[in-house]
């Protein structure tokens, strides 16, 4: 029974799948991890008029249904939406229907989890460094780049894990903005969900989710392991 529920493990399917998803998630994680740094930084340390309801800006993707994520990214990147038509008659680019779009809704959806990550990292900062860097003349890009960057890495990769770990699972928010296609977004859950529509899916199905629940508790585990150790280096 286990070698048949193994046997052609993974098909070049279900490899496409896996791939497609590492790449889309990866890429997504990187592409919003420069403006979760500022932001992350900004709500540690910024005072400021509205802060409250940037923040709630910022953890908005963690409350909304992921489809309604995807309705607003197709109104807003769409082909006849306004960012995205301007893309596609000035540069000829498009990301609705290709894994470029699917990246973008995993960048959208995972950033709540750096932002957090980030953000509670340089809380555990001590202030006082920072301003006895800047007694000593050390501007403010100086101060982020050689203090406190160094000092919340380990925080930031445990943010950069979450969110990677996250968006392996994201289904609707890219089935709703860039559909299901083969080989170009259909990733792990929508991989699940086409083999479930299949006759005879289910042991594909089966596997597909036992190798997302795998990668998902790996993902835990090392996120953990990351914000324990971030813990440690600053002494709390």
């Amino acid at each position: 029974m286990l070698s048949d529920f193994f046997s052609g493990f993974p098909s070049p399917a279900e490899w496409e799948a896996l791939t497609l998803s590492f790449k889309i998630s990866g890429v997504g994680v990187l592409a919003a991890l420069p403006l979760a740094l500022v932001t992350g930084y900004g709500l540690a340390r910024w005072r400021f008029p509205g802060k409250a309801l940037v923040e709630a800006v910022v953890h908005l993707p963690l409350i909304l249904p992921p489809v309604v994520m995807g309705y607003l990214l197709l109104i807003s990147f769409g082909t006849k939406a306004p960012i995205g038509g301007w893309l596609l008659e000035t540069f000829g680019f498009r990301f609705v229907f290709s894994w470029t779009g699917a990246a973008l809704a995993v960048a959208v959806l995972s950033f709540p989890f750096q932002v957090r990550a980030i953000r509670l990292a340089v809380e555990g900062i001590d202030p006082a460094l920072e301003e006895a860097a800047a007694i000593l003349g050390a501007g403010a890009l100086d101060r982020f780049l050689t203090l406190i960057l160094p000092l919340a890495i380990p925080g930031i990769l445990a943010g950069a894990v979450t969110a990677f770990t996250a968006g392996l699972g994201e289904f609707g928010a890219i089935i709703t903005f860039v559909s299901n296609i083969p080989g170009e977004t259909r990733t792990l859950p929508l991989a699940i969900y086409s083999v479930l529509q299949s006759p005879g899916g289910e042991l594909a199905a089966a596997r597909l989710a036992l190798l997302s629940i795998t990668l998902a508790l790996l993902g835990l585990v090392l996120a953990e392991a990351l914000g324990r150790r971030a813990q440690r280096r600053l002494g709390l």
